[in-house]
């Protein structure tokens, strides 16, 4: 894969040990202040991985996914990161960050624990352009909104989902929810409507999927 040499930098138990050996990678010891240097002062919990130079993969390659999230405006890594995370776990094929024109694209690797290794990241400056190649593609277009349907009932049958969230500030313009096939709302108690961005995309996308 991706991952070119695995650095430890304390004691590691036998069964963390292991599971880094079956990657089939070249382990190499680092004391502390290499590693802190190497991690750049970001926390390492004493491994580290070197990668190949990482990139973000063309559109194309979202649009073989059975599921796929699209985040509207967010630039936020620590959020984005854990949607990846979430999103490959519970079956997401790909992640596209849309309606900007960079991300960090380490800082993404480190905050999804690994997961944006694994499945393909997008940038997509123009959102309204990207969804409209979903809809070309056949995809079930479906949109996370402070008002819209209670996600609790949604059902479909469609085979190509992509699921659509906005920055926490701001949601989804009124433009492009007019272009979605479904708008759903997260059904909130005691009057509170505040959630975290990668909370409400890890029920939606458990919702959609």
């Amino acid at each position: 894969g991706a991952i070119e040499t695995l650095y430890a930098a304390k004691e590691l138990d036998s069964k963390l040990f292991s599971k880094l050996k079956s990657a089939n990678k070249p382990i190499e010891r680092l004391d502390f202040k290499k590693a802190q240097a190497l991690a750049h002062g970001q926390n390492h919990q004493g491994v580290l991985a070197k990668i190949q130079d990482a990139q973000f993969a063309e559109l194309d390659r979202a649009l073989s996914a059975n599921l796929a999230v699209m985040c509207v405006g967010a630039t936020d890594t620590g959020n984005l990161g854990a949607i990846v995370r979430t999103a490959w776990a519970l079956g997401a094929e790909a992640c596209l960050f849309a309606g900007v024109k960079s991300l960090n694209y380490e800082a993404l690797i480190r905050t999804s624990a690994g997961a944006a290794l694994d499945m393909p990241l997008v940038v997509a400056p123009n959102a309204f352009d990207a969804l409209e190649r979903f809809k070309q593609s056949g995809f079930l277009t479906i949109g996370g909104v402070l008002h819209g349907d209670d996600e609790r009932n949604f059902r479909s049958e469609a085979k190509q989902r992509l699921l659509v969230l906005g920055a926490e500030d701001v949601g989804l313009s009124d433009r492009l929810v007019k272009k979605l096939d479904h708008r759903l709302a997260i059904t909130m108690a005691h009057g509170f409507d505040s959630l975290n961005l990668a909370a409400a995309a890890a029920i939606l996308i458990d919702r959609v999927r």
